[in-house]
């Protein structure tokens, strides 16, 4: 009870509120008020500190995300709280009462009420799950980002194509395109159009059942209903949405008796009309581990490729974000990092957080170029490191005594089209550019790259010469 005494109703809220000031400073407008503002306070007893939580499809993505982040604010507070349970609308002893008359009401309308009939046992504590509310089927889906919009998507000449067809695919009732297949390299805004296409179908139409979740938990889900020998209730689960999403799809490759089942729903799905969106970091034809008769099927609608952003576009990204933060960005340093930081948006708008960050935490320090330049030196000497695709080129070029413009020619001579099998191998290993860009590099497409890399493989076993030649440039541009 002393632990209890250090604590009062007013102190909680007093600190609970300073905690969200600074969350919201963090995390920004969007999402805290999505996901941190419905959260209220509960009782405190023995180090632990409850806050309740609406649902829980909140409570796990508030664990996910935030929980680390709230325990080691308050535990900095205050060192009495040692722990923070998030509890789902949890029924408390009444001896310990919620500080929250929120949370009071609430659970004496749940203890007063009969329980509905879809209803979720979690440990000790009630779960409602109610389907009016959400048109997202929780026990498959992963929760989706609330940031991830069409309106907080950046339009560029990089992406129009997959914006628009997922747009098209998003506000169309009828089948316009099945599957709608997303590919790119890491981080360039796949993943925030199939939210994006997600959250549009869900306030356009709250009736349809979508299934938006990772190619890693539709296998873990097949194996788990393997185990427990209840795959009829899988496969009714999964043949029954309206709308089924698949993140990440090479992650399938190798994994045999999972592409069999994701190709007979799959082709249960089309059969009865139902839309299927994907996304994968390549295109169907080049995935890895993936059957013939899988890929056929990725291929057979749209398949819309996001190429990597152009300096515009970061532009865009980066003032779009600070938008949203609710800064101004001085242009100097958005051009700045959108010079710098060309590999991902993710990077990018990380690099931007961590600026604003630095900027409010230090008395609303004004955000400037050096200020910049300081905050992200170690982020920015890592990058300066990093090999681009045109040092490679020029490396090999000079190696083998050959123009960059050779290389990048239609000449097929061994003395230039050697080099040029080098130079791809190399940009594969050493750089983390799809097959695509790769090619569009060396003026050839993504099969022409796949045919190098494996020819290089092949000869550096045969040809010690030829690997200790490819040895030393890889020492070269790691220098």
């Amino acid at each position: 009870m002393a632990e209890e005494a250090i604590l009062t109703d007013t102190s909680v809220q007093d600190q609970w509120g300073q905690i969200c000031n600074q969350l919201k400073t963090e995390v920004g407008d969007t999402a805290f008020e999505s996901w941190l503002k419905p959260l209220s306070v509960g009782s405190f007893s023995d180090g632990v500190m409850n806050i309740c939580v609406p649902t829980r499809f909140m409570r796990n993505w508030v664990i996910t995300h935030y929980s680390d982040r709230i325990h080691k604010i308050w535990e900095k507070k205050n060192p009495a709280i040692k722990n923070i349970n998030f509890v789902v609308q949890s029924v408390q002893d009444d001896n310990r009462s919620l500080y929250n008359p929120t949370c009071r009401s609430l659970l004496k309308k749940i203890t007063s009420t009969p329980a509905p009939q879809n209803i979720y046992q979690s440990g000790s504590s009630a779960v409602f799950a109610n389907n009016n509310d959400s048109s997202l089927n929780d026990s498959l889906s992963v929760p989706l980002n609330p940031q991830y919009t069409f309106d907080n998507f950046v339009v560029g000449k990089t992406n129009e194509f997959a914006y628009a067809a997922a747009r098209k695919v998003a506000e169309s009732r009828n089948i316009s395109f099945n599957p709608l297949f997303l590919y790119s390299g890491v981080g360039l805004g796949k993943t925030h159009l199939m939210h994006a296409i997600a959250w549009h179908i869900k306030q356009q139409d709250p009736s349809r059942n979508i299934v938006y979740l990772s190619a890693e938990k539709f296998m873990y889900k097949f194996v788990r209903a393997l185990r427990y020998k209840d795959t009829t209730a899988f496969k009714e689960q999964f043949r029954s949405v309206d709308v089924l999403m698949v993140d990440d799809v090479q992650f399938m490759g190798g994994k045999d008796t999972t592409q069999e089942e994701f190709f007979y729903t799959f082709n249960s799905l089309i059969e009865e009309g139902r839309q299927i969106i994907i996304s994968a970091d390549k295109s169907p034809a080049d995935l890895e581990g993936i059957e013939a008769r899988l890929k056929s099927r990725l291929g057979c609608g749209l398949v819309a490729d996001i190429h990597p952003t152009d300096f515009d576009l970061r532009i865009g990204i980066l003032n779009n974000k600070a938008k949203q933060l609710g800064v101004e960005l001085p242009t100097k340093v958005a051009e700045f990092l959108a010079q710098k930081i060309t590999s991902n948006i993710r990077e990018l708008e990380g690099a931007l957080r961590r600026v604003i960050a630095h900027s409010q935490l230090l008395s609303d320090k004004e955000i400037t170029l050096d200020m910049t330049q300081d905050v992200l030196k170690d982020m920015l000497r890592s990058y300066d490191k990093r090999t681009t695709i045109d040092e490679i080129q020029k490396k090999v070029a000079e190696h083998f005594n050959i123009s960059v413009k050779e290389m990048q020619s239609s000449r097929r001579a061994r003395t230039v089209a050697r080099p040029r099998q080098i130079a791809m191998y190399l940009a594969k290993q050493l750089t983390s550019r799809s097959l695509p860009e790769i090619g569009r590099k060396f003026d050839r497409d993504h099969t022409t790259v796949m045919h190098a890399v494996r020819k290089v493989e092949e000869l550096i076993i045969e040809d010690i010469s030829l690997a200790e030649s490819i040895d030393t440039l890889r020492r070269a541009l790691d220098a």
